[in-house]
């Protein structure tokens, strides 16, 4: 239990660097009081533009996949059945700390980008499906939330589908604690997008259409 608590605190950790917030400071502004108020790389996007957005949208990727590689390193060789799961928690802790940063009173991002980060690090092979997933969805509707929702849909279910398949090696029950935790996260993620899933079926869900920027 103590090495999934420590875990979880060093993805917080990372979490805590707040990409779009440190860069509208740097721009004189703080990105929580424009757009939509939120921490994350869509409202970068609008709010700043593409450079702001694309140095977000790397900046919390980079974040989620190094808590994972910290966590690899440091219990990789100690706990070998186990790292897997604890990767998990690792990028969980990070998705925590982004979308609940105590500095600034946990007023944070939705997590997505940190869970693009999450995905590439834990799974290359769900990162391509995701990411495909995304695409699809976006280019044809043009909306992010859209994409990201079922992006991170097909990815809880490829946690799951892999571990019954055995492309994690880890005990039957270390397995069913991911699924948890991917479940879990998926759920967050749907909550912190439940007024945008509102606009969606509403039909007044803001659309983002890159060559406008």
């Amino acid at each position: 239990m103590l090495v999934r608590i420590v875990s979880l605190l060093i993805g917080y950790a990372f979490g805590l660097f707040q990409t779009s917030y440190i860069y509208g400071r740097k721009n004189g502004i703080d990105i929580r009081e424009h757009g939509s108020g939120n921490a994350g790389t869509t409202n970068a996007l609008r709010t700043l533009g593409k450079k702001a957005g694309a140095v977000t949208l790397l900046g919390d990727c980079l974040k989620c996949a190094l808590a994972i590689l910290a966590v690899y390193l440091l219990f990789g060789s100690s706990h070998p059945q186990l790292v897997r799961l604890l990767e998990l928690y690792a990028g969980a802790g990070c998705i925590l700390g982004h979308n609940f940063p105590f500095y600034l009173r946990f007023k944070g991002g939705k997590g997505i980008a940190a869970s693009v980060g999450l995905v590439a690090a834990f799974d290359w092979r769900l990162f391509l499906i995701c990411a495909v997933v995304f695409f699809t969805a976006f280019f044809l509707s043009h909306y992010v939330s859209l994409g990201s929702l079922l992006a991170y849909f097909f990815f809880a279910v490829g946690v799951i589908v892999s571990g019954q398949i055995g492309r994690y090696d880890v005990d039957p029950g270390v397995l069913h604690e991911m699924y948890i935790l991917a479940l879990l996260l998926m759920a967050l993620a749907f909550w912190r997008h439940r007024q945008n899933i509102v606009r969606l079926i509403r039909g007044n869900e803001n659309k983002i259409f890159l060559g406008k920027h």
